[in-house]
């Protein structure tokens, strides 16, 4: 998924979201180590990794560390800001899914921000999500899959029974039979 562009901000942050025993830079760096500016032939630039990662954090508002603290030191909303300035700032994202409870209140206002103000035509972050929270504040545009198919496309100003109709599979209008 990663080569395809999609990066993923997992429910569990210290689990599966970073490498706890690695520094804040190393993570930062998980997924875009071996391509440019990070690296060259198989050359690993360490100067490079941490003034990017430099700038990441100051664009995510990481508190409590630099590039070299390592992730445990963290607090949890630090440290799942730090997930989300990878996946979203990555070299190599065109799509970033996000759910519901993969983000901590207090990160959330800054990282939606900052995820939404970074978005490029035909490229930024997507949310994910299993049921239909907050979605429409944060969305231009709501897809709803279905067993595998898109079931339906709204606008922001969906309501919660468009939206909870598509989730089942079934269209505004149609009386269950």
């Amino acid at each position: 998924m990663i080569d395809l562009g999609v990066g993923h901000i997992p429910e569990d942050r210290q689990r599966r979201g970073l490498v706890l025993d690695f520094s804040l830079a190393e993570n930062l760096a998980l997924h875009d180590y071996r391509q440019a500016p990070n690296s060259r032939f198989g050359w690993l630039f360490p100067e490079r990794i941490v003034r990017r990662a430099r700038g990441l954090l100051r664009q995510f508002d990481v508190r409590g560390g630099g590039p070299q603290t390592r992730a445990s030191a963290l607090s949890g909303g630090n440290q799942q800001k730090v997930v989300l300035a990878r996946e979203i700032g990555a070299t190599h994202a065109s799509c970033s899914p996000l759910s519901r409870r993969e983000v901590w209140t207090s990160a959330r206002s800054n990282s939606f921000t900052v995820g939404r103000g970074s978005a490029r035509p035909r490229q930024g972050p997507c949310f994910s999500s299993h049921s239909s929270w907050r979605r429409p504040s944060l969305s231009d545009r709501i897809l709803v899959i279905y067993e595998g198919r898109i079931a339906g496309e709204f606008g922001p100003d969906a309501s919660e029974e468009e939206l909870g109709i598509a989730m089942t599979g079934g269209r505004v209008g149609e009386v269950a039979a």
